[in-house]
């Protein structure tokens, strides 16, 4: 018991409370967040829609959420994270319950984008305010609990949903509704703004053309998406290609259920494993690892492999996602940080749609050297982290340089 207690301070001690209030919020967020899983059969079995406008709406969801993300970013500068924060979150919960409500078609299409931006828009904020309130050496481990609580609170929500579902879908939403306001009520109650003034004129602090123009940070940003692409095969092309051997939904499930078993129980153990090493190295090892998974689909035909390709390639996303999240923060100047946290966070979306319309052509081309393929990109994705390490760490000596005289001041 005392080594258990010892570990588990280390795991999440030392991080302050308003991280802490953060952290609960998203929690409670991802928990709640099921409306989105089911909006699709929503509104095919309820409200009578086509397969095809069900993916239109769906779809306006997505473009929604893109324009959140850019707009979060801005006003996350701008505003402040709680102003941000408070207003998305507001917005979101005032739009879950008009969906709820809504019977038109267009109408639901029009609330659908709305909630797109609006469930978007915090994110950037979200993370800015962690990096405001967390001394570098410890956003290792306040990253790595946030990825933590996302994986657990999206496991809760897929839980939840299909129960709930059974039940009422108007209900899904309006307890959608319900976690998101009691969300807002937590950050308007414990959450101050973490924002720091500057001096500086808004000419000399930049915007996001700073951030499209920053040529280390977008380097780093091709190769998050490198990663992200490897891991949208695993919602999109992986479902496909079990489907092709054979194996059940029921399978994919079960597969599912792993990576998501692996990540709630071992995420915590990973900044021990890693913070005594580069970074640049970690994610060179984490792509490596993740190409290796995928590379064991090339040979894979019953559910064995499949359960031993999803488990090595969920390893490699766990390693990953601290080191991302620390580098992502550090590139950033401390008064542009919400706009980088934007166009970081472009990363998903984009491989969201990019992993489907080039995977599925690829499979349909190539059969199992698919996986192949895409095990070759993780290896190149690995070499060039190996690349672009030391740009990267002088850049973040500067930062952080810069941000120690502007406080110092």
């Amino acid at each position: 018991m005392p080594k258990a207690r010892a570990w588990w301070s280390e795991a999440v001690g030392g991080l302050p409370p308003t991280y802490w209030y953060l952290w609960t919020g998203l929690l409670i967020n991802r928990v709640g967040g099921f409306t989105v899983l089911f909006l699709s059969l929503y509104l095919t079995a309820q409200r009578g829609a086509s397969t095809a406008l069900a993916g239109l709406i769906v779809g306006a969801y997505g473009i929604g959420g893109v324009a959140g993300t850019l707009l979060g970013g801005v006003l996350t500068d701008r505003w402040g994270r709680r102003s941000t924060l408070l207003a998305s979150h507001l917005a979101t919960a005032v739009l879950l319950v008009a969906l709820a409500l809504s019977t038109e078609l267009h109408m639901i299409a029009f609330f659908a984008l709305l909630l797109g931006l609006a469930q978007a828009m915090p994110g950037p904020a979200f993370v800015a305010a962690i990096i405001d309130v967390v001394p570098a050496e410890n956003r290792s481990r306040a990253f790595n609990l946030q990825f933590w609580a996302f994986n657990l609170g999206m496991a809760g929500a897929s839980l939840l949903a299909g129960v709930l579902a059974e039940w009422s879908y108007v209900g899904l939403f309006l307890i959608d509704a319900a976690s998101t306001a009691l969300t807002c009520v937590l950050i308007f109650w414990k959450v101050p703004e973490t924002r720091q003034r500057t001096t500086l004129p808004q000419a000399e602090i930049g915007g996001m053309r700073t951030a499209l123009t920053d040529r280390i940070f977008l380097a780093f940003v091709g190769l998050t998406l490198l990663q992200a692409l490897l891991y949208s095969q695993t919602n999109t092309i992986v479902p496909l290609a079990m489907r092709d051997d054979g194996l059940s939904p029921a399978g994919y499930g079960l597969l599912t259920a792993l990576s998501g078993a692996l990540i709630v129980t071992g995420q915590l153990f990973v900044p021990k494993l890693i913070d005594r090493h580069r970074k640049a190295r970690v994610l060179a090892v984490s792509l490596a690892v993740m190409a290796a998974g995928f590379a064991v689909l090339a040979a894979a035909d019953s559910l064995p492999f499949y359960l031993l390709a999803g488990a090595v390639w969920t390893i490699g996303s766990m390693l990953a996602a601290p080191p991302n999240a620390e580098i992502n923060s550090e590139l950033a100047p401390p008064e542009l940080r919400g706009r980088y946290q934007a166009v970081f966070f472009l990363t998903f979306p984009a491989a969201s749609f990019l992993a489907p319309a080039l995977g599925g052509a690829s499979l349909q081309a190539f059969g199992p050297a698919h996986w192949l393929i895409v095990a070759a990109v993780g290896a190149i994705g690995a070499a060039l982290h190996l690349v672009a390490g030391p740009a990267r760490e002088r850049r973040v000596a500067a930062t952080a340089a810069r941000t120690r005289q502007t406080t110092t001041h």
